[in-house]
Formats: C-alpha cells, structure tokens, sequence
C-alpha cells in the first residue's frame, strides 16, 4: 500500500473548501502580524500552545474510548460498541489519514502540525530572524544559526 506521507494525508482527505478557509485564516494572520510585528512574540507563544488535530483526534477518541468502556463496566455491555466504533475511527486514520470526525475538527478550525509550522516560520520570516543566516550554507547549519541553536 503506498500513502502520501503523513503531513500530507489530512489535508488531501478534507475538502477543498475547508483547506482554503484554512489557509485564507492562516495568511490573514501572517498579514495582520506583518503589520504589527511588535504582536508576533504573543502571536508565537499562542502557537506553541495551539492543539493541532492529531491531539484533538488521539484526546477525543481516548476521551470517548474510555468513557464508553466505564460506561460498558457499570450500564451495560452496549456502550462497549462505541469504544470499537471510537478506536476503529482512530485507527482508519493511523491508515489513511482521515477518519469521520476530521471534518469536523477541520471545520472547527482545527490545522495539521504542518500549518502550525508554516504560520510559525513566516512570522520568524517577517520579524527577521532569518536575515543574519549567511548565504551559501549547506544542511541544517543555517536554520540552526538562525534559531540560536548553533554558536556563531
């Protein structure tokens, strides 16, 4: 079975009209922030705080599993039927990258870690950490400089 890669898989399962809304959000930001660049260290800090939909996905399919086994325990075997249906969700998207409440979640606003990334490094971009790295520079080097993570 050959699947795109995993930063690709969500995107590619929603429709075309969420991921332009996504995206529209997205360079809004970046806009707005362009011209407020005094904002970008808070706007950096909320991104380091924002869920992305893999831990939405994996935290409601724990929540609803869990629920539902407890729930199996003391009401009934029925309920254990949500915990199969709950897990086998969060196990179609292990494998294809998509699952019945990505839409949602999608809807909900909710990006890949991927579109996080991208909002993140273009407010970087924008604030100029970028514009010390020397020209030329091979392999990571140049990213490490620029993010502090290598001596000069």
């Amino acid at each position: 079975m050959n699947l795109p890669p995993s930063a690709h898989r969500v995107p590619q399962n929603t429709p075309d009209d969420l991921n332009q809304r996504i995206r529209h959000t997205t360079q809004a930001n970046i806009d707005y922030y362009a011209h407020h660049p005094d904002q970008i260290d808070d706007r950096l800090s909320e991104l380091d705080e924002e869920w992305d939909i893999e831990r939405v996905l994996e935290t409601n399919a724990a929540t609803l599993a869990l629920t539902a086994t407890i729930f199996g325990l003391l009401f009934g075997r029925r309920w254990l039927i949500l915990a199969a249906l709950v897990t086998g969700f969060l196990l179609q998207h292990g494998l294809q990258g998509w699952c019945p409440p990505i839409r949602l979640f999608r809807r909900l606003g909710f990006r890949t870690p991927r579109e996080i990334e991208a909002e993140r490094y273009a407010l970087k971009a924008v604030r100029g950490d970028f514009k010390d790295v020397p020209q030329g520079m091979e392999g990571a080097e140049p990213a490490m400089r620029a993010t502090g993570r290598l001596g000069a």
